[in-house]
């Protein structure tokens, strides 16, 4: 971010003014002085006083820009070489220097011209123009570079100054160039991910399944070409840190300036901004593509919910129209195989309904942003296979009570039926006899254990059994049988009286009578006993 603020108070790049940096009349070699106050150079040059102000300004304003902030601050040491030169293009430097340097000034040195007649006209000008150049710093006047070198390292200063500090004019804007661009290249990434980030912070969630795909799409392929920007800047940026570190790297001799080192610590402020950028926009992003996935999983559910309720929803509805439970043992049948039919047509509904439920319920565990819209759904599913398997299991149990009930109906009606048809197959004149009323009775209480065994011995018990499902009509129907049960077991309960009186008549002994005298007249004949 500072690297950032202060390219962007910078009003100059090298690239603005890249001609007139190539000129080379005024370079910032990396050297320092003693306290690190950084060097700028003027080295000789032949049309120094050609050069317009403009471009003067621009280059100056840029090389003292350059320097940290910290560094610029001990103020500038400023190298002016003329010592091929005349005293004329000393005064001119001096000028134009005291007039538009931006930086803060520390110390100015002067290699005066090397001529004898310059070197004498050099030093008396020097003392009468002084307070001319309006110069709140000394101004030393040098003979030679040795001179120099009392004041400034050797190591500080380029081979043209009889210093070792390696300097290429041509290398030092390519790698200013280099850094100025990706210096750009980070803040237009940073402003890119930024402008991305805004937008997906404002993008509306869609409410459908399509939508919600195509924006999933478009949004994870601009993060994708962001990623490969990023990929791209960083390695451009441990590029650039290579390059600047190569002569460490070829000599282990070789020590990087000041100012390389300033370029180093840049590069890599730069390159941690970019990983710092990377890890915010990276963090952003996943809690962004995370809500759109849960976002398509919700729209995804949504629509399977829809679907899968209006099957249930028709399900429940062919299911409230069994109403009917059946008025005969074949029809309550035919209602058992249609419910099993609704039930298998049910099965698959309700798979996918008991499916959609669960996979609901996976998407609250998994903390979905939209619990409070999923767990409803996911509880009416439920209600509905519930009700469903609830009432399927009430259909089954009253149709198979139908079931029973007109089972038994046929079963005690036809038992009547066999009833009166023994009743009626006893002929009168067999009974009259012991062995034929034995064997009437016989017969009878053969054919009433068969009424136990149909249950039917409790005609009030059966009626209680199957009051619960009995319509107007069965129950007329019911009522009617067991009435007739009532009838057939009363014609039993006669018949059987009857038959034991047969049976216990024939087996009572004849007891023998005296004979009367006939003579006796008041004496009424005895009577003779019959079987009834």
């Amino acid at each position: 971010t500072d690297e950032i603020m202060q390219q962007e108070i910078r009003p100059l790049v090298a690239v603005d003014i890249i001609e007139q940096l190539h000129r080379q009349f005024a370079i910032l070699s990396g050297g320092r002085g003693k306290d690190g106050a950084p060097i700028i150079t003027f080295p000789e040059f032949a049309g120094f006083s050609d050069i317009p102000d403009e471009d003067f300004l621009n280059v100056v304003t840029y090389l003292t820009s350059i320097p940290s902030l910290e560094a610029a601050s001990i103020g500038f040491i400023i190298i002016i070489d003329r010592r091929r030169d005349k005293w004329s293009a000393v005064k001119a430097s001096l000028t134009r220097i005291a007039g538009a340097f931006p930086g803060n000034l520390q110390l100015v040195f002067v290699l005066r011209p090397s001529r004898f007649i310059q070197r004498t006209i050099a030093d008396i000008g020097i003392k009468l123009y002084r307070d001319d150049f309006k110069m709140k710093v000394p101004i030393i006047m040098l003979n030679s570079v040795s001179d120099l070198h009392g004041y400034i390292d050797k190591s500080q200063l380029t081979r043209e100054l009889g210093g070792t500090l390696e300097y290429g004019h041509s290398q030092w804007i390519h790698h200013r160039t280099a850094i100025e661009n990706f210096a750009m290249t980070v803040k237009t990434i940073a402003q890119m991910l930024q402008t991305f980030g805004t937008d997906l912070a404002e993008t509306e969630l869609p409410n459908d399944v399509q939508c919600t795909e195509d924006l999933l799409s478009s949004h994870t392929d601009h993060h994708s070409k962001l990623k490969d920007e990023l990929k791209l800047a960083v390695k451009q940026g441990a590029t650039l840190l290579t390059c600047i570190r190569e002569p460490v790297t070829r000599s282990a001799n070789c020590k990087l300036s000041p100012d390389e080192l300033e370029n180093v610590a840049t590069v890599e402020r730069l390159l941690a901004q970019l990983d710092e950028t990377e890890k915010a926009f990276d963090q952003f992003w996943t809690k962004h593509h995370l809500k759109l996935e849960q976002c398509l999983q919700l729209r995804h559910f949504e629509h399977d919910f829809r679907e899968v309720k209006l099957a249930l929803d028709n399900l429940m509805e062919a299911q409230a129209g069994f109403a009917d439970i059946g008025e005969s043992v074949t029809r309550v049948e035919h209602l058992l195989k249609e419910q099993k039919q609704l039930e298998e047509k049910g099965q698959e509904p309700l798979e996918k309904a008991q499916s959609l439920a669960l996979h609901g319920e996976q998407l609250i565990q998994n903390n979905h942003y939209a619990v409070d819209s999923i767990r409803p759904k996911c509880v009416e599913l439920r209600r509905i296979c519930d009700d469903f398997t609830n009432e399927t299991k009430k259909k089954y149990d009253i149709l198979g009570k139908s079931l029973e009930l007109h089972k038994q109906l046929d079963k005690a009606s036809q038992w009547c039926e066999a009833g009166i048809y023994l009743l009626a197959s006893q002929a009168v004149d067999k009974c009259q006899s012991q062995e034929g009323a034995e064997t009437a009775l016989v017969e009878i209480e053969k054919f009433l254990v068969t009424a136990k065994e149909h249950q039917l011995s409790n005609p009030k018990e059966f009626y209680n059994q199957f009051d619960m499902i009995l319509t107007p009509e069965i129950k007329a129907n019911a009522q009617r049988i067991l009435q007739k049960l009532e009838d057939v077991q009363e014609m039993f309960d006669k018949r059987q009286v009857s038959l034991k009186k047969l049976a216990a008549k024939q087996t009572r002994p004849v007891q023998p009578v005296a004979p009367h005298p006939e003579s006796s007249p008041k004496r009424a004949s005895p009577k003779i006993t019959r079987p009834a």
